[in-house]
C-alpha cells in the first residue's frame, strides 16, 4: 500500500476519533451541568430544572415558585459563569503555551491576574459597587498586559523572553499595590472584602454581571477558536515562521490581545482563579496531541466541566462554601509539582 494511501487513512481516523472525544467531552459537560443543578442545600431535579426553564417561556405547569427563582437567580448564573471561565482560562493558557512555546506558561504570564486584582483591590477601597469593582479588575487587567507588552517592545533582547520578565515585573509591582491597599484598608470591613474577592468565588455572580463579562469573552473566543491553527505555526522558530510568511509580531499580538480579554473578564467575573489555564491544556494535549486546531477546543469543553465540577466541590464538601480559587489551587499544586518531575526525568 502506498505511503500517501497510509496517511490520507491515519488522519481519517484521527478526525473521526476527534469528533467522538468532542461528542464524548460535550455530552459529559451536559451531565455536569445537570449535575450541579442538582448540588446546593435546595437539590434542582432534571424535572424542575426544564419546569423552571419552560416558566419564562410562557409554561404554566405545576412548579414550585422556589424552583424558579433558585434555577433563575442563582444555579444559572453561577454554573453559566462557571463553565465561560473555566473555557476562557483554559483557552487562554492553551494560546499562551504556544505562542510562548512553553508548556508551564499560564494565562497570568503577563500580569493579567495581578493587574485585575489591583483594579479590584482598589474599587473595593473606595467603596465602589459591584459593577465598578467588576469593570475596575477587567480594567486593570488589560492595562497591565498592555503595559508589558509595550515595555518589552523598547527591549534590545528577544520579544519573548522581555514579555515573560516584564510580565515577571509587573506581576510583583501590582501584588506590591495590592499589598498596600490591604495594609491600609478597614480590617473590619474593606480588609475582608478585598480578602474574598482574591480568594476567588462565584457566590456574588448573577446575571447582569455575566451578560457584561461574556461580551470580551466571545470576542476573545471566537479570535482565537477561528485563527486556532496559526498557532502551531507560531510554535516553530520565528526565523521558520518568518520564511513561511508568517508576520509573527502581528499574529503574537493577536492572540495576546484575544487572551487578556479572555483572563480579563474571568478575573473580574470570579476572582482570582489559579491553576486552570495551565492544568487543563495539558490534559487536552494527551488526548488530542499537539496540534492546536484541535487542541484549543478541547481545552475549551475540558475547561468548563472542570471548573464547574471544582464549583460543585466548592459548595459541598463542607458544611460552608469554600472559595473555588482555594479548591484549584489544592488540586493544581501537585499537578504542578508532577509536570515539573515528568519534565526533568524527560
Amino acid at each position: 500500500m502506498p505511503q500517501e494511501h497510509v496517511e490520507i487513512q491515519n488522519e481519517a481516523l484521527q478526525r473521526r476519533r476527534y469528533r467522538l472525544l468532542m461528542l464524548g467531552m460535550l455530552a459529559f459537560l451536559i451531565a455536569a451541568v445537570l449535575f450541579s443543578f442538582w448540588v446546593g442545600y435546595y437539590p434542582l431535579t432534571p424535572l424542575q430544572v426544564v419546569q423552571a426553564f419552560l416558566s419564562r417561556l410562557g409554561w404554566r405547569g405545576d412548579v414550585l415558585p422556589q424552583a424558579v427563582t433558585i434555577f433563575w437567580n442563582i444555579r444559572l448564573p453561577r454554573i453559566l459563569s462557571a463553565v465561560l471561565i473555566g473555557a476562557s482560562l483554559s483557552v487562554a493558557g492553551a494560546a499562551y503555551q504556544g505562542i510562548f512555546r512553553n508548556p508551564l506558561v499560564s494565562p497570568d504570564i503577563l500580569g493579567v491576574s495581578s493587574g485585575a486584582s489591583l483594579g479590584a483591590a482598589f474599587a473595593i477601597l473606595c467603596g465602589a459597587s459591584n459593577g465598578t469593582v467588576q469593570l475596575a479588575a477587567f480594567l486593570g487587567g488589560v492595562a497591565a498586559v498592555s503595559a508589558s507588552c509595550l515595555i518589552s517592545r523598547r527591549s534590545a533582547h528577544s520579544q519573548t523572553l522581555s514579555m515573560i520578565l516584564v510580565g515577571s515585573m509587573m506581576m510583583a509591582l501590582c501584588n506590591a499595590g495590592v499589598t498596600m491597599i490591604k495594609y491600609i484598608a478597614d480590617p473590619n470591613d474593606v480588609l475582608q472584602q478585598i480578602t474574598f474577592w482574591l480568594m476567588g468565588s462565584l457566590t456574588k455572580t448573577d446575571m447582569d454581571a455575566l451578560r457584561w463579562s461574556a461580551v470580551p469573552m466571545a470576542i476573545g473566543l471566537a479570535v482565537i477558536l477561528l485563527l486556532r491553527w496559526r498557532v502551531n505555526l507560531l510554535t516553530l522558530d520565528e526565523e521558520e515562521a518568518r520564511s513561511l510568511g508568517i508576520n509573527v509580531r502581528r499574529d503574537r499580538l493577536v492572540f495576546i490581545a484575544a487572551s487578556t480579554l479572555l483572563s480579563a473578564a474571568a478575573v473580574c467575573l470570579g476572582g482570582l482563579i489559579g491553576w486552570v489555564g495551565l492544568m487543563i491544556p495539558h490534559m487536552a494535549r494527551a488526548l488530542t496531541g499537539a496540534d492546536y486546531s484541535r487542541l484549543i477546543p478541547a481545552s475549551a469543553m475540558m475547561g468548563a466541566a472542570y471548573l464547574l465540577l471544582m464549583d460543585d466541590l466548592a459548595r459541598s464538601i463542607l458544611a460552608m462554601e469554600l472559595p473555588i480559587g482555594v479548591v484549584t489551587a489544592v488540586m493544581g499544586a501537585p499537578f504542578f509539582v508532577w509536570l515539573i518531575i515528568k519534565r526533568r526525568e524527560a
